[in-house]
């Protein structure tokens, strides 16, 4: 430790760092070199479809749980207490509807890439804008989720910037492109280990030198650390109970219901049932996710109280705290400084791979498999792999521009990021729930929802930077205000409260937990009267797969509660309620029952002839 502060790491450290990257490339050749070497696009780009339900959970887990978060989430509850912890609740509808409704129409379509289903359910021009959004969106975040890490421990322990983003970078780029989506998944589970090893190790020390678990409770609760239920209805209030547990809703399906890395993962396990439960295992993995890195915040509260690094001028925002606490709590343990930044690393490298990966699918699957259709699978192959490796090379010039343009255009990336799944998030909802949905209608209202959204993200970052600053938000190193929006990652804003705002102010202090719910509502209002004026699709004209019987279901369980007294009648038998179920939902026992099998299938609802017509043929 210097006289400024800054810690450096010992030879034990960088060894333990290194283990990490081989150890990942390791995992990348084993897989290149094993089974089937990846010589077709169905190893490389869905694993050939083999995958268990564990390590798919895992790795679900792993992709968005990045090192942004890592570092983001500790010093959110260190500055604002642990109202944070209450977007767990939200991870309840925002894994079950994905489970539900998405991995079974994503399934059995038999997709290799999301926006597939684009093209299936409105038309070509309508996947493209899709795949090219989401590339959009995929290649700022690389570089943001690359180059901030490595800034952070460049700040704190003098560790090389560019060696750390290069490391990062170029790591990601060999293991993705030698063993494809395979080597990805289970590289992700051996990070996600060493997240967890790591975060768990700085909780342990960290409680110990604060004078145990009572001691850290006594100063938390007396710091006003330990937050209560905050039932405010404001959305512009940056955190309450509503914004995170039901705003948090539409950000958890926007990244685990639609997006592209998520789905390819669904797409690649071995049945439909390990696809659906490897989604329910997401939510404890979440859960204790969340918990370290909450618990992280009060035990750094707990060691510095509000005498913070800050004011000492050892480090120059709040994000840069968690790594000064790592090194601060852990000097004297040699060895461990170096398994927290692996850790860190780990969620870089887990969600930087799960991002070329899915760019490489994408841009073969939706750019350039359609416009030559003759070429051979070899060849795809060999393609997939260069556009991974050509994506890792991306990321580098990604993170250099970011670096180019200060951290007050990092926060606008990472509010980009945000933005943009909303909007890909009711494209998505549009065609699985609204029947009468058009091409023209869904081209429509993702052109509104990503002009809203970035009216709205972009406008509020100007009228944040433009307010009255408090000067404890700056320090002589000119570094910008501790205010962050929206990212993929669920991180939060290390800020206080904002204050009241009216008018067009008050519109862009929409709190960014709102943003996904905001932005897809405008996508499905606007793309439903659109298709309304230019003509609903027809039922001749649409794919039943593509469409998820929302209609229908609803209409039934009105019809079960208008008539709750035919379900409870003693008098009536099963077979009564069951003959007087089937007429109320369209298809009554006598019609179902004659006939040829054709006219049969006219009597069932579309969903369900769509079913029996799939089961027929095979």
């Amino acid at each position: 430790m210097d006289n400024n502060g800054q810690k450096y790491f010992t030879p034990i450290d960088f060894v333990l760092f290194a283990l990490l990257l081989v150890a990942s490339i390791a995992i990348g050749l084993y897989h290149a070199l094993s089974g089937g070497r990846q010589k077709t696009t169905q190893e490389f780009l869905l694993a050939d479809r083999s995958m268990k339900c564990l390590p798919l959970s895992l790795s679900l887990m792993a992709t968005f749980q990045s090192a942004v978060a890592v570092v983001g989430t500790p010093a959110e509850v260190y500055t604002n207490g642990t109202q944070y912890w209450f977007i767990g609740c939200s991870y309840i509808l925002g894994l079950l509807i994905p489970a539900h409704i998405f991995i079974p129409v994503f399934y059995r379509l038999h997709l290799n890439s999301a926006y597939q289903y684009l093209e299936l359910r409105f038309s070509k021009v309508v996947r493209i804008c899709g795949t090219v959004t989401f590339i959009f969106q995929m290649v700022i975040y690389m570089g943001v989720g690359v180059y901030t890490p490595a800034l952070a421990l460049n700040a704190v322990t003098g560790f090389h910037l560019w060696g750390a983003v290069l490391a990062t970078g170029l790591v990601c780029t060999v293991y993705t492109a030698l063993g494809g989506l395979k080597a990805v998944i289970w590289t992700d589970v051996f990070q996600t280990v060493v997240m967890f090893a790591g975060q768990l190790a700085v909780i342990i020390v960290g409680v110990q030198k604060a004078g145990g678990l009572s001691e850290v409770w006594r100063k938390v609760t007396e710091g006003d650390r330990i937050s209560g239920i905050d039932l405010n209805p404001d959305p512009t209030v940056r955190h309450t109970f509503w914004t995170l547990a039901f705003g948090g809703v539409f950000l958890l399906l926007s990244l685990y219901g639609v997006n592209q890395a998520q789905v390819q993962r669904y797409l690649s396990s071995r049945t439909e049932k390990e696809a659906v439960m490897s989604c329910y295992m997401v939510f404890p993995c979440l859960q204790v996710a969340l918990a370290l890195s909450c618990l992280m915040g009060l035990v750094m509260f707990a060691c510095y109280g509000h005498n913070n690094p800050i004011q000492k001028q050892y480090v120059y925002s709040k994000d840069q705290m968690v790594l000064y606490f790592v090194m601060d709590m852990l000097q004297d343990l040699p060895g461990l400084p170096g398994l927290f930044v692996a850790c860190l690393f780990s969620a870089s490298l887990s969600t930087i791979s799960s991002a070329f990966n899915s760019l490489a699918t994408v841009t073969m699957e939706d750019l350039i498999k359609p416009y030559y259709p003759s070429m051979t699978d070899a060849r795809a192959t060999l393609l997939s792999k260069a556009l991974a490796f050509l994506y890792g090379l991306v990321c580098l010039v990604m993170a250099y521009a970011i670096h180019m343009l200060k951290s007050s255009v990092l926060q606008v990336a990472l509010s980009i990021f945000g933005m943009v799944g909303g909007p890909l998030l009711g494209l998505f909802c549009l065609g699985i729930f609204f029947r009468w949905a058009n091409s023209t209608g869904a081209v429509t209202g993702l052109a509104a929802g990503l002009v809203m959204a970035f009216w709205v993200g972009i406008g509020g970052f100007v009228a944040q930077m433009s307010s009255t600053i408090h000067p404890e938000n700056f320090t002589d190193s000119g570094a910008t205000a501790n205010r962050t929006v929206a990212s993929v990652t669920i991180l939060t804003s290390i800020t206080d409260e904002p204050s009241k705002s009216v008018g067009l102010h008050g519109f862009y202090s929409l709190s960014y937990m709102w943003y996904s719910a905001f932005n897809s509502s405008i996508v499905v209002l606007v793309g439903l009267l659109v298709s309304l004026i230019t003509g609903p699709t027809k039922k001749d004209n649409l794919n039943a797969d593509t469409v998820y019987p929302l209609v229908d279901r609803m209409q039934s369980v009105l019809q079960m509660l208008l008539k709750p007294k035919l379900f409870c009648d003693p008098t009536l038998d099963a077979e009564q309620i069951t003959t007087h179920h089937e007429q109320i939902n369209g298809y009554g026992k006598p019609e179902r029952n004659t006939g040829t099998e054709e006219e049969r299938k006219t009597f069932l609802p579309l969903s369900q002839r769509s079913y029996l017509e799939q089961e027929t043929s095979v």
